[in-house]
């Protein structure tokens, strides 16, 4: 046993952020900021991390974007993760009768505070497991914390590639998302065989995750026969990016492919319209995370075709209708038009089950027991699938191309795409 394994196996107990409802960005930031009180217990640490009682909770992380322009996706992550989580401990919780409890910390999408909540977590709240949120460059900068405290992370929206497919050995990180190098193929084989595309340009945000995307578009387009006429990236905070797209209309683009978060995609559409270049947008789901059709405006958002893991539209089956009853009950949703960010409370959703599975798999709180118990999951039927040998040596991923759809912005809502 390592090192830091042996720290995990004796900790005091700290009570922190529990019940996490739908509040407002600003009022969750400022509970958050309330919750530095701890209190010591009394059980009595036993190998393998777990305490004697057997009610102890067993505390996981959530790093995500609570405030700011990608706050959108921190809630609705919040949402899936803590209604999933509810309904694991009204059902005996894990292990034995241990309850989960949910510790929230806010990365305001930027990397470095992402790396500061990951060490306070772990090495002060002593979560079993941190989920992360929607920025990949956030989760590509935590993963060395991750992978030096053998904590397990579970990725419930970013999808840079290199996040699960990485060179940790052994491999900490999974995830319950997107995987880039997988939509990259997915969007291009749209524009292929749906649009009937030749030549495509690519429209990428200037960050790791534009990195991402790029080498899974540039590795995918002879695959199908598509002619990239141009690479055209762009910053957070521009205002204006009509040379960009200027370049890409005089190389012949026939149907332009984005990546990129909700204000600069945003930015993007805008230009776009000054140009009054008619061209398809096909766009990974970056700005379903945020206001993108407050910000682009009506118009601009509905020429947009997303890329999405899951729509409450239509949603059929038993878990459905749980998850969006309480929805309604706890979050004032009325129907699936209301749902925000749908993947992040899907995928935030079937992920916490997987995770309570993993865990009592394990009965182990130890970071390799726990990551070791990802490749021996039960069958579990979830909301977007029905998972089976979800996770294995070899890959960390447990959705695919067989379980994405398209979706666009109609009316302000986020409903799936009629083609």
């Amino acid at each position: 046993m390592t090192q830091n394994s042996l720290k995990r196996m004796f900790f005091k107990r700290r009570q922190v952020l529990r019940g996490v409802t739908g509040l407002s960005a600003a009022l969750l930031a400022s509970r958050l900021a309330g919750c530095a009180t701890t209190t010591d217990s009394d059980a009595t640490p036993t190998a393998g991390g777990e305490t004697a009682s057997s009610s102890e909770p067993i505390k996981l992380g959530l790093i995500a974007a609570i405030t700011g322009p990608s706050a959108v996706s921190g809630e609705s992550i919040t949402r899936g993760l803590t209604i999933a989580l509810e309904k694991i401990n009204a059902s005996g919780g894990v292990m034995g009768g241990r309850p989960l409890e949910l510790v929230i910390r806010d990365d305001e999408s930027t990397p470095a505070k992402g790396v500061a909540a990951a060490r306070e977590l772990i090495e002060q709240e002593k979560v079993a497991l941190v989920f992360g949120g929607l920025d990949s460059p956030v989760s590509l900068a935590m993963l060395p914390v991750f992978h030096e405290l053998e904590v397990p992370y579970m990725g419930v929206w970013a999808a840079a590639t290199s996040i699960t497919r990485n060179e940790f050995d052994p491999n900490f990180a999974f995830r319950v998302s997107a995987n880039d190098n997988i939509v990259d193929s997915y969007l291009m084989r749209y524009a292929k065989q749906e649009l009937g595309a030749t030549k495509v340009g690519l429209v990428l945000i200037n960050n790791p995750w534009g990195e991402s995307n790029q080498a899974g578009f540039e590795e995918w387009a002879p695959k199908y026969d598509l002619d990239i006429v141009g690479i055209e990236k762009f910053n957070d905070g521009d205002t204006d990016i009509s040379p960009q797209l200027g370049r890409l209309q005089e190389g012949g683009a026939e149907v332009l492919l984005m990546v990129a978060n909700a204000a600069p995609s945003a930015v993007a559409m805008k230009s776009l319209l000054r140009l009054d270049w008619d061209v398809p947008v096909v766009s990974h789901w970056g700005p379903t995370g945020g206001r993108f059709p407050e910000l682009a405006g009506e118009e601009a958002a509905a020429r947009v075709v997303f890329m999405q893991t899951y729509s409450f539209f239509d949603a059929e089956g038993e878990r459905s209708e749980a998850l969006m009853s309480k929805l309604q009950e706890k979050y004032d949703v009325k129907g699936p038009e209301d749902v925000i960010a749908p993947v992040g409370t899907a995928n935030a959703y079937d992920a916490m089950n997987l995770v309570a599975l993993a865990i009592d798999t394990a009965e182990s709180l130890d970071g390799p027991t726990l990551r070791d118990s990802f490749y021996d999951l039960p069958t579990y039927a979830g909301l977007i699938k029905t998972y089976e040998q979800s996770f294995s040596p070899g890959n960390h991923d447990a959705l695919n191309e067989d379980d994405y759809i398209l979706v666009q912005w109609k009316d302000n809502k986020l409903v799936p795409f009629q083609g």
